[in-house]
């Protein structure tokens, strides 16, 4: 039986949220620099990035976020988006544009960005 029925509905995911597989499509073209969701546009996450490293920028991206929300000071939430913008960066949201980077570049940004991040608090 599918857990999808009208007294239970499929659970909805957040559009805000949504990535490249949840909701998003691309803008401008399929070249899968840009993603666009409700509207707005976002640059998408680096291709290139091996599987393991993604899922490690991944979880870091998601500790930060929390602790953005959970922060008790200024301080504390100045700490938290700075980690944020970190793993950010690593994913090639951020930063110098991913798609103008060559491969050495490209691997050097994401492995930095996971040593920081590997030693967080710095």
């Amino acid at each position: 039986m599918s857990r999808e029925s009208k007294d239970h509905p499929a659970p909805q995911r957040s559009r805000a949220r949504a990535g490249p597989l949840q909701g998003g499509r691309p803008a401008g073209g399929d070249d899968g620099r840009w993603l666009v969701v409700d509207g707005r546009r976002w640059r998408a996450a680096d291709p290139a990035l091996p599987d393991d490293v993604r899922a490690r920028l991944l979880h870091h991206l998601g500790v930060a976020r929390s602790a953005v929300r959970t922060a008790g000071d200024d301080v504390a939430r100045a700490a938290a988006r700075a980690r944020v913008q970190l793993a950010k960066t690593g994913l090639g949201e951020r930063g110098p544009a991913w798609w103008e980077q060559d491969d050495a570049a490209r691997r050097a940004r994401w492995e930095s960005a996971l040593a920081a991040l590997d030693e967080w608090p710095p």
